[in-house]
């Protein structure tokens, strides 16, 4: 079981927008989206649609409607897939992987006209998640998907599957940047977007958002991480190393 920050329930309530999962394979992206899902089917009465491939987790009505399909048995791409998806008028669409920039502007525009969407990428921060769905568009598109982007994303996940120190298994840690008024503003202007890091740090208390690094210092001080395992799993380790000295 992974515990996941609360405020991927409030994510997952959104009303349309996209929301991003990322990590490299085998850090529990599938298992995070299957969370998500599985919050809106238990409190909402929605029209979910999901691509898949393959199919990782089975979800049974509850109170919303879920139509799962499988890429190479039901539809020929995730592309092809998300076209039909948008004629059938789901509230939310669970695309698999964006794998092509045919799919990632027909998601941005499900986005753009009312749906939440959510996906995944293999990037390994927010950061680095905003510089990888402008860099597959055509230089003369940059600009505008970077602003279309802005105005459509609602959080961003990025996950590492780390060696618990209490039990046997393994625990995410979790940057989760909440897109908010200030981050949509830095993330319009290519020479801002590396301040984003500090404001997922500053906007913590009000928004629940976190870094990598403030969520591993929180597994360490909870006894759920070994100190040395989350030291090298960090960010900056020098910097982690000095704030957990900080903190005592």
């Amino acid at each position: 079981q992974m515990q996941l920050p609360r405020v991927l329930a409030e994510m997952s309530d959104a009303e349309r927008g996209m929301v991003l999962v990322t990590g490299v394979t085998g850090s529990g992206k599938s298992t995070t989206l299957a969370a998500m899902l599985n919050h809106v089917n238990q409190n909402k009465k929605k029209h979910i649609l999901t691509l898949e491939d393959p199919i990782e987790f089975l979800h049974r009505h509850q109170q919303s409607s879920i139509t799962q399909r499988e890429v190479g048995a039901d539809t020929k791409s995730f592309a092809t897939g998300l076209r039909a998806a948008l004629r059938e008028d789901p509230d939310i669409i669970l695309v698999g992987e964006m794998r092509d920039t045919e799919t990632i502007d027909i998601a941005l525009k499900a986005a753009e006209t009312g749906h939440l969407v959510f996906s995944t990428l293999h990037t390994q921060s927010a950061v680095k998640t905003i510089s990888r769905v402008i860099a597959v568009f055509p230089p003369h598109e940059q600009e505008m998907v970077r602003v279309r982007l802005s105005e459509s994303l609602v959080g961003v996940i990025s996950q590492r599957l780390l060696p618990r120190k209490d039990v046997k298994g393994r625990i995410a840690a979790c940057e989760v940047m909440v897109v908010t008024g200030t981050i949509r503003d830095a993330m319009r202007d290519m020479n801002r977007v590396d301040e984003i890091p500090d404001f997922i740090a500053q906007g913590r208390e009000q928004y629940g958002s976190q870094t990598f690094d403030q969520h591993l210092m929180d597994l360490v001080r909870g006894g759920t991480v070994d100190y040395e395992v989350a030291k090298a799993a960090a960010t900056n380790p020098a910097d982690f190393e000095l704030r957990m000295k900080v903190l005592g």
